[in-house]
């Protein structure tokens, strides 16, 4: 028997998230995802009067590609990818993962190699259509997420659903906020980060781009951020789990990063992946009510409740401030006070304390407002 809930996340995806319309064309990129979403998919590209094409893909296969790759591969997968990506006017992702670890034994050479070959595939999906990406529970995810795998389904579906028209309009003040300020102080445990975000603009995330959703971003000028930031949430990055992040910022460059457990030196191997890795490609605010706690997915870690995202490598063009790279490593802090609290200020004034906002016009983005609409 079908779940009525895939066929309404499918519909969601397609008809608010892409806004597909009658003729345009919906790439839908399938990572060891079940059939019947893409199915589902497929079918609400159609009540919409869309076209579809499906890319099916696994994991296992995807290490496999990129173990064994070259220049001249990944130029000629580039090239075909650019072409079907230049056809289209949608793109949707689901990305499953029954082990989120599958690429760690993939030499990071390849890695850092392919990532920058097919680079522009991504900056023109990015910037050139209207796109979605989202995960698809697994036993691992919920392992992860340290719930039980229905309970996880429970809350993936929940999270995923929920009223983003509400949380759309709910954004809109701190995306203001931001386009006005200009000095940004993140004060808390470790952290002490001094940066500019003027004339950079924002971008509000209200579920038209990643699910589930619940952010607004923006990007330090490319030379601003001076201090120390201190991660408290773990992350997974090509494949290899980072925890206890630090990063040390001068000049607007990671002048050094340490991190626990014994990565260190992978962490700083991803940071010189090229020119523009130390550099910081986005800062963004977090403020899903659902999601409360980690679980090494940044689709979800980036929108928990209370948090914030510094992030090293590539700036997108909207809001950007046009550094260049590879990578783009969303690193999460969470400032709730059961995670230690910490202070978000704009310019002279308080936006954020212990993860809740402060002045009146963004108190709609605390979770009990937010739930409540």
């Amino acid at each position: 028997m079908a779940d009525p809930r895939v066929a309404r996340l499918a519909k969601l995806l397609v008809e608010y998230s892409c806004g597909l319309k009658r003729g345009e064309v919906l790439l839908l990129d399938m990572i060891d995802v079940p059939d019947e979403m893409t199915v589902a998919l497929i079918r609400a590209a159609r009540a919409s009067g869309g076209i579809h094409l499906v890319e099916v893909r696994h994991s296992r296969v995807t290490r496999e590609i990129h173990r064994g790759t070259d220049r001249a591969h990944a130029a000629l997968v580039r090239d075909v990818e650019m072409a079907r990506m230049k056809r289209v006017d949608a793109y949707i992702a689901i990305r499953g993962a029954h082990n989120a670890s599958e690429g760690s034994d993939v030499p990071p050479e390849a890695q850092k190699l392919f990532a920058k070959t097919l680079r522009p595939v991504i900056d023109r999906r990015v910037n050139s259509t209207k796109w979605c990406v989202l995960r698809w529970p697994t036993p691992s995810m919920a392992q992860a997420a340290n719930m039980s795998t229905e309970a996880f389904e429970d809350f993936y579906f929940d999270v995923c659903t929920m009223d983003y028209e509400r949380m759309a309009k709910a954004v809109l003040p701190l995306k203001r906020r931001m386009e006005r300020a200009d000095k940004v102080w993140i004060h808390g445990p470790g952290t002490d980060l001094r940066f500019s975000i003027k004339g950079i603009g924002a971008k509000p995330c209200e579920g038209l781009r990643n699910i589930p959703d619940g952010e607004c971003f923006t990007c330090p000028t490319l030379r601003s951020s001076e201090g120390t930031i201190t991660f408290n949430t773990p992350t997974i990055y090509a494949g290899t789990k980072f925890e206890g992040i630090r990063l040390e910022m001068k000049a607007g460059k990671v002048a050094r990063a340490t991190c626990s457990g014994g990565s260190e030196k992978r962490l700083n191997e991803i940071l010189d992946t090229d020119a523009g890795a130390r550099f910081i490609g986005e800062f963004s605010l977090g403020f899903n009510p659902y999601i409360l706690s980690p679980m090494c997915d940044i689709l979800f870690d980036e929108k928990i409740a209370g948090s914030l995202h510094y992030t090293p490598g590539q700036a997108y063009e909207d809001p950007g401030n046009g550094n260049k790279s590879a990578v783009h490593w969303d690193m999460v802090l969470i400032q709730r006070k059961e995670w230690g609290g910490g202070e978000v200020w704009f310019d002279d004034e308080l936006i954020r304390k212990d993860g809740l906002f402060v002045p009146k016009d963004l108190q709609g983005l605390n979770p009990d407002r937010l739930k409540l609409g």
